[in-house]
Order: structure tokens, then C-alpha cells, then sequence
């Protein structure tokens, strides 16, 4: 997820946000282009009325085939059914729903708005599948840029990506770094917890390997090229997925009938990067004066790691770096602040930044995940908090998911979502109870300070009220016997 700027915004006596996405880089870790944008309330979902004209090149990539052409658009986002840009009525997508044929004779045209793992997962396993269908992905940045610096994969969790098309994933995984343990530091001491194998891989170098995969295969990759309007992509398609991020247009556009519901976690972070390497994901914590930090960390590249500084409301305040939010100045002022905190991890490193705002983690849900022939998956349908590490991987499944349902249906719609749905959703509401869990200890992580480094890694550990002593034994037989050795030295004093 990326770096939002949160601006207030009145209305209707209401609180509102517009979080606009400015955490893109390019191949060479250069500020790109603005990212996604959405808006946001606390504890209720607000509207974006309107988004800025935009005048940018497409590029269009058909099989390994590249043709450039100049795309001028200027109309507002949200004309939707209600103004020239609806060459389709609702009514007529909704009868053309239930129909097996399309006017292409069979093949489905599907439109994947996001250029995301998410989209270009599902792109690439759909046009494996079903080569005659028409797959085209609309990503609104250049393919030489991203957002954040690594993802991370738990070995479960690349295991179920990995099943959906193990020999393409395996190109993929040759890139990841990987290791076999969690380690939690408190106090500079650093307690290691077996049984937590995770990979990792820079999300640049995952979306040119998808890249590479779905021209392959045939999709039509079209880069640079926004979506201004919901019809636009609607007017033709069978099938429009929304796969565009937290900050979904598609969602957007369709908020009235998908009841999307966002609420704002009162923790503030930023996210880094550091040329630093660290032998596992690590957790580390540190407290000064102002209060009480944790860095979420980890390695994706030989020479790279990601590193994530959060810290509790009340240290945000007494910190006094929101002073300079938004500003070069700020920016400069909260790297050094930070390293300054964590400098007995960093060896000697700085921080990299790339428009590293401090922010809020927005948990957002939507009631309905579809509506007629548009459907949402990924961050667009919900968010997953990067506590657990499951955000990328989780979009991804979303997208098997949906490949298979679809595949599974003989290109019927209708009866593809439905399956869809029925096999996905209570797989995800799993998993987003867990997330809950999670980013509920952390937002009171700053009262634990006072445990042993042992016993924070415990309390970490059974955060989710899901995993028992006998559980954790099981998974991570060497961290129990350390705690128990731990308890008993500290007994016997």
C-alpha cells in the first residue's frame, strides 16, 4: 500500500478525508507519478465527487508486441450512466449477465482495471485458461512504477499463490529472499521464533515478472492510461474487475450498491525503505521520551529491505512531527527522528524515502462484492492491516479464485461470480478477523512495554486469541522452550 496524503475536507457536517496515493517509484527508486487516489471517512465511507483531467500517453502491449499512441481524456470520473460516457444502461449489463453468449462468439471480453499483483495475477491465469477470451488491463501508472519497496509472503501463503500456476510462480520465486524464522526484539534483545518462514521479493521486481508472464500469455497490458469513468470500460465488457486498490475508482463509482464502510486506525507509520539487511522479518522495539515505536523490517533484495516505523497517538503528538506533514522539510526531519530511534538497528544506513508520509491505516469492507457484471478484489474489495503480512497474498488468491470460478463456469458470468463468492468470502472473513486481532494489539502495543522481551514476544504471538500453548508448542517448539526457561529464571529470583 502506499503513502497517502490526508487532507480534511468539509461536508455535510461530517469529518472527510481525500487520501491521495503519491507513494509511486520508478525502476531506479525515483519519485514517479501520483498514485491511486480515493477518499475515506472515519467510521463510514465517503465519495470522491470529482477527479482531475488528465493528459497522458498509453501504451498498449499486445503479446510481446508494443504499439505507443496518444490518449487524450478529459471527462470527470463518476459520470458514470448519468452522462455521455454511458454508451451501456445498468439494465442492459444486467441482462447481458445471465446470457452464455457474448456477440464475440463465445469469448468473453473482461476488462481488469489495476495493473496490481491482483490484476495481473488474475489477467495472466484467465488468458492461460481460456486463450480465446480478451483480456485487457488498464493500470493508470507506467510500468516502471510502484508503490512501497518489498512484499512478503508467509511459506504458507506463497504455497497457495504458488498452487494456482506452480510453473509461473516458480520464475517468480527465483527472485525471493527467504528465511525460516520471525525475530522480535525488545530491550536490544532479540528473541527468534521458529516456525515463521516467510519470502519476500520488491514489488517492482513481482510486477515486471507478471508483466513478462501475461505478455506471454497474450493480455493486453495498457499502461498510463487511467479509467475516467466506469462506462468506459463497461460499455463493451462481459466482465469489468475491479482490482485498483484501496483507493478504488470502480468502488467508487458503485458505493451506493457495494455499501463500502472504511474506518481509520488511530496509530500513525511510515514506510521506508533501508539499504540495511536483516537476516529474518523482524520486529523491533524501542522507546525515548515521547513514547513507544515498533519497526516492522525485512529484506527483499540482497542489498534493500523495507522498513516500517509505527508508533501510538499519543507519541505522534508528543513527537511534533506532524508539524511539518507533507513538506520536504517534515520529510527530512522524520527520517532523521527515526533513525535517531532506531539507529542501533540501522548500522550506520539512512532511511530512503519516497513521499514517506506519516498516515493512518484505513480497514475497509464492503458489504456487497459485486454488482451486475462489475465485480472488486484486492485491496479495492477490502484491506488487509500489513501487521500479518498477508495483503499481496491475499489479492492474489483473490484472483485464483476468481480465475478458477469463471473457468470453472464455461465463461458464464452470472454463475462465476456466484461461485466465486460462495468459496472466497468465508476464507476472507477468516482471515480479516485475524487482521483485527492484529492491528487491535497493535494499536495498544505501547502499554506492553513494561513485559520482558520473552513475554511481549508471547503476548505477540497469541494476539489473534486463536493459537493456544499447545498450538504455538507445536508450530514453534524452540521459542516455547526458551519462554519456559525464561519463566523459570525470573521465578527463581
Amino acid at each position: 500500500m502506499g503513502q497517502d496524503e490526508v487532507r480534511r475536507r468539509g461536508g455535510a457536517g461530517l469529518d472527510r478525508f481525500t487520501l491521495r496515493n503519491r507513494f509511486a517509484i520508478d525502476s531506479r527508486g525515483r519519485p514517479g507519478r501520483f498514485g491511486r487516489a480515493g477518499a475515506v471517512k472515519v467510521l463510514g465511507a465517503a465519495r470522491l465527487d470529482t477527479w482531475p483531467r488528465v493528459d497522458r500517453r498509453e501504451t498498449v502491449l499486445r503479446g510481446g508486441a508494443g504499439r505507443l499512441a496518444r490518449n487524450r481524456r478529459s471527462r470527470a470520473w463518476r459520470r458514470g450512466t448519468r452522462g455521455r460516457g454511458a454508451a451501456r444502461p445498468a439494465t442492459a449489463a444486467a441482462a447481458r449477465l445471465g446470457s452464455e453468449k457474448t456477440d464475440r462468439e463465445g469469448r468473453l471480453k473482461i476488462e481488469v482495471v489495476g495493473g496490481g499483483p491482483a490484476g495481473l495475477w488474475l489477467a495472466f491465469l484467465l488468458k492461460s485458461r481460456r486463450p480465446s477470451w480478451v483480456i485487457r488491463v488498464h493500470e493508470q501508472n507506467p510500468a516502471t512504477a510502484t508503490y512501497g519497496f518489498g512484499v512478503v509472503l508467509s511459506d504458507a501463503g506463497r504455497e497457495r499463490v504458488r498452487s494456482a500456476a506452480p510453473a509461473a510462480f516458480d520464475r517468480i520465486a527465483r527472485r525471493m529472499e527467504r528465511w525460516a524464522d520471525l525475530t522480535i526484539v525488545h530491550r536490544g534483545e532479540a528473541v527468534p521464533v521458529d516456525g515463521n518462514g516467510f519470502s519476500s521479493i520488491g514489488r517492482l521486481d513481482l510486477l515486471r515478472s507478471l508483466h513478462g508472464l501475461c505478455r506471454e500469455a497474450g493480455v493486453s497490458l495498457r499502461f498510463d492510461t487511467p479509467v475516467e469513468s466506469l462506462a468506459e470500460v463497461r460499455a463493451d465488457a462481459d466482465l469489468v474487475v475491479g482490482a485498483d486498490g484501496i483507493n478504488s475508482r470502480i468502488r467508487s463509482a458503485l458505493e451506493a450498491e457495494l455499501r463500502p464502510r472504511t474506518e481509520l486506525l488511530g496509530n500513525r507509520y511510515a514506510w521506508y525503505g533501508t539499504r540495511q539487511v536483516f537476516d529474518t522479518l523482524t520486529l523491533t522495539f524501542r522507546t525515548n521520551p515521547d513514547g513507544a515505536f515498533v519497526a516492522h523490517h525485512y529484506r527483499y533484495a540482497p542489498a534493500m529491505s523495507t522498513f516500517i516505523v509505527e508508533c501510538d497517538a499519543a507519541t505522534w503528538e508528543r513527537t511534533g512531527l506532524g508539524n511539518g506533514l507533507g513538506s520536504g522539510a517534515g520529510d527530512a526531519a522524520s527520517r532523521r527522528y527515526c533513525e535517531a530511534v532506531f539507529a542501533p538497528d540501522l548500522g550506520g544506513h539512512p532511511l530512503i524515502s519516497n513521499r514517506s508520509e506519516w498516515r493512518r491505516f484505513p480497514v475497509l469492507a464492503c458489504e456487497r462484492w459485486r454488482h451486475e457484471n462489475v465485480v472488486l478484489i484486492g485491496d479495492a474489495l477490502r484491506s488487509v492491516h500489513f501487521s500479518i503480512g498477508s495483503g499481496t497474498r491475499l489479492a492474489m488468491e483473490d484472483a485464483h479464485a476468481l480465475a478458477r470460478a469463471l473457468d470453472e463456469s464455461g465463461g458464464r458470468v452470472a454463475e462465476g461470480l456466484d461461485r466465486f463468492e460462495a468459496a472466497r468470502r468465508p476464507v476472507v472473513d477468516k482471515l480479516l478477523a485475524g487482521a483485527a486481532g492484529s492491528w487491535s494489539w497493535y494499536e495498544r502495543f505501547a502499554g506492553l512495554m513494561h513485559l520482558a522481551p520473552h513475554e511481549l514476544a508471547y503476548d505477540y504471538m497469541t494476539r489473534s486469541g486463536r493459537v493456544s500453548d499447545d498450538r504455538l508448542r507445536a508450530i514453534a517448539p524452540r521459542f516455547m522452550a526458551r519462554l519456559s526457561a525464561a519463566r523459570e529464571k525470573a521465578s527463581a529470583r
